[in-house]
C-alpha cells in the first residue's frame, strides 16, 4: 500500500541521518523532500501547502531545533500531522434501532456492489448483524445478479424486483419488508454511471428524499487519484455524504486520494478496501494509516488480520492448547494452510513494524522461493503422517521418515527439515501464549527476525546443533565444570 510514497518519505527522513544537531538549513532540506513526496503521490496541491505549512511551523520551532535526533523529530511531526489530516473518524452505523438504512452510491467500476457485500460481512463478523442487501442498481442488470451471488456466498438475504423499472419503489418495498421481518439494517446498492451526470444525481436525490436513509456512504476508487476527490465533492454537494469507503488500496494507489479527500470535501473516510475478497474491508484508522505510510507498521490491523484466520471457537481451542504448552504438527499445518492464502503473508508482513522498507526484497525472496508451493509441499508431508505421529513427532524414527517421504513424494531429508522447522517454531508459538509481556515481546522479535531473514535463522540453528564448539562456548563450559568441582568439593 502506497509503496512509492513510503519510499520517498523514508528517503526524506534519511537525508537527516547522521546530522548530529538539527539546524534550520538541514530541516528545510528534509521538509522540501517531504513536500515533493506528497506531490509525487498526487496529493491535492492545496492540501500539500496547508500540510507543509503546519509541519514547517512545528519543525522549525526552537524545541525541535535543539533536539539531538532530527530524523526522529521530523518523523514524529509528520506522523502527527498525517493523523490530524486524516481524522477524526466516526465508524458508527445506524444499528440498534427498528430498521437502519444505509444508502451506497458511487461511479461504475469503483467496486460499489462488492463493497455492499464486504460491509455486510464486516457487520456480521463484528456486530453479529445480518443485513438485507437491496439490488436497486437497475442501470446495470449484471449488478442485480452479482448482488445475489454475494448474498449466497455470505448467507445474507437479497431483495430485488425482476422487471421493475423504478429504483425508488424497489427501495421503499425493501424497507417495508425489513420492518415486517424485523431485519435491523438495510443496505441499498444504488445505480452508478461511468461519469457524474444530472440524471444520476436526480435519481439519487429522489431515493434520498423518499427513503430517508440514516447514512449515505460513497464508494470511490483509490487508484483514480484526484478524480476520486472530485467525484466525492460532487456527490457530497448533491447528497450530503456521511462518509467515504475507499477501495482498491491493495493495488498501485499512490495515496493522493486518501490524503486529500477529507481535507477537500470535509467527508471522512470510514472504511478501506484492501483486496478482492469479501473479508477485505477494514475500519479506517488515521493513526494506523499514518503509521503504515511512514513504514512503521500497524499492529492493530495485524491482529485483526490474524483473527480472521480462525473463528472464535478455534481461537479458544488453540489458546487452551498453547497455554498447556501443546502445539502439534496438525496445528502447524493449519497455520501454514491459512498463511498460504494468496497475498495474505505479504499483507501481514507489511503490517509489521519496521518491515515496510524491506517489502520489495521480501517480495523478491518469496517470489523466487515460490512460497505458496513450498507451503503446500510442507502440508503434503504432514498429511502423510499418522495421527499419532502428528501429535507426537518424537515417534518419527528413520523408518517412519522413509515411509512419510515416499507417501508425500519427497526425500527423507525434507521430512527432517520440516520437523526441525516445527521444533524451532513450537517454543516461540507457545511462549507467545504463556510467557510474561517481556517474554512475549522477545518471542515476537524472534519470529519477526526469522520471517525477515530465514537464511540467517537456519545458519544459527545449524551452528547451535553442531558438534564443534566455539572458543567462547568451550571457555563457558570449562568454567561451569570448574564451578561444579568446587561445589562438589564443598559437599554441595
Amino acid at each position: 500500500m502506497f509503496d512509492s510514497l513510503q519510499e520517498s518519505l523514508q528517503s526524506a527522513f534519511k537525508s537527516l541521518t547522521g546530522k548530529g544537531k538539527l539546524t534550520e538549513a538541514n530541516m528545510r532540506e528534509g521538509l522540501k523532500l517531504v513536500e515533493q513526496s506528497l506531490l509525487d503521490a498526487d496529493v491535492n496541491i492545496t492540501v500539500v501547502r496547508d500540510f507543509m505549512k503546519r509541519v514547517t511551523e512545528e519543525a522549525l520551532g526552537e524545541k525541535v531545533l535543539l533536539a539531538l535526533k532530527p530524523q526522529e523529530q521530523l518523523i514524529g511531526i509528520v506522523n502527527q500531522e498525517l493523523i490530524d489530516l486524516l481524522g477524526p473518524v466516526d465508524h458508527s452505523l445506524p444499528v440498534g434501532r427498528e430498521v437502519g438504512i444505509i444508502m451506497m452510491c458511487g461511479l461504475q467500476g469503483s467496486g460499489k456492489t462488492t463493497t455492499c457485500g464486504k460491509l455486510a460481512n464486516l457487520l456480521m463478523r463484528t456486530q453479529k448483524i445480518k443485513p438485507l442487501l437491496v439490488a436497486a442498481d437497475l442501470q446495470r442488470p449484471a449488478a442485480i445478479e452479482q448482488l445475489h451471488v454475494i448474498g449466497r456466498q455470505l448467507d445474507v438475504p437479497v431483495y430485488s424486483e425482476p422487471g421493475q423499472q423504478d429504483p425508488i419503489q424497489v427501495c421503499r418495498n425493501a424497507v417495508a419488508k425489513a420492518r415486517a421481518e424485523k431485519i435491523p439494517l438495510v443496505i441499498l446498492d444504488t445505480a452508478g454511471r461511468l461519469a457524474i451526470d444530472q440524471e444520476l444525481m436526480e435519481q439519487l436525490k429522489k431515493i434520498d428524499r423518499e427513503v430517508q436513509p440514516d447514512q449515505v456512504l460513497l464508494v470511490v476508487d483509490g487508484m483514480t487519484g484526484q478524480d476520486a476527490v472530485n467525484s466525492a465533492g460532487a456527490f457530497h454537494a448533491a447528497l450530503e455524504l456521511n462518509g467515504v469507503i475507499m477501495t482498491k488500496l491493495d493495488g498501485d494507489a499512490r495515496g493522493g486520494a486518501l490524503l486529500s479527500v477529507k481535507q477537500v470535501t470535509g467527508v471522512p473516510i470510514k472504511f478501506i478496501g484492501t483486496g478482492e475478497h469479501l473479508d477485505n474491508l477494514e475500519l479506517f484508522r488515521p493513526e494506523g494509516m499514518a503509521s503504515r505510510i511512514l513504514g512503521m507498521g500497524d499492529v492493530l490491523a495485524l491482529v485483526e488480520e490474524a483473527q480472521k484466520l480462525v473463528d472464535e471457537k478455534e481461537q479458544l481451542r488453540l489458546q487452551e492448547q498453547l497455554e498447556k504448552g501443546q502445539f502439534t504438527l496438525d496445528d502447524f499445518r493449519d497455520q501454514i494452510q491459512r498463511m498460504a492464502k494468496p497475498g495474505l503473508m505479504m499483507k501481514m508482513l507489511g503490517l509489521l513494524p519496521g518491515v515496510g522498507g524491506h517489502m520489495k526484497q521480501l517480495q523478491e525472496a518469496m517470489g523466487n522461493a515460490d512460497t505458496v508451493r513450498e507451503m503446500k509441499r510442507l502440508c503434503g508431508i504432514i498429511d502423510s503422517m499418522t495421527p499419532a505421529e502428528r501429535k507426537s513427532p518424537q515417534l518419527i524414527d528413520m523408518g517412519r521418515r522413509q515411509r512419510i517421504a515416499k507417501g508425500s513424494g519427497v526425500q527423507a531429508k525434507q521430512v527432517n527439515e520440516l520437523i526441525k522447522q516445527y521444533e524451532m517454531m513450537k517454543p516461540m508459538v507457545t511462549g507467545m501464549a504463556t510467557g510474561t509481556m517481556d517474554q512475549k515481546r522477545q518471542m515476537f522479535d524472534q519470529m519477526q527476525q526469522q520471517m525477515m531473514n530465514p537464511a540467517a535463522s537456519m545458519r544459527k540453528e545449524k551452528k547451535s546443533t553442531g558438534t564443534r564448539l566455539t572458543a567462547k562456548e568451550r571457555e563457558k563450559r570449562q568454567k561451569e565444570y570448574k564451578k561444579f568441582l568446587r561445589q562438589k568439593k564443598k559437599g554441595k
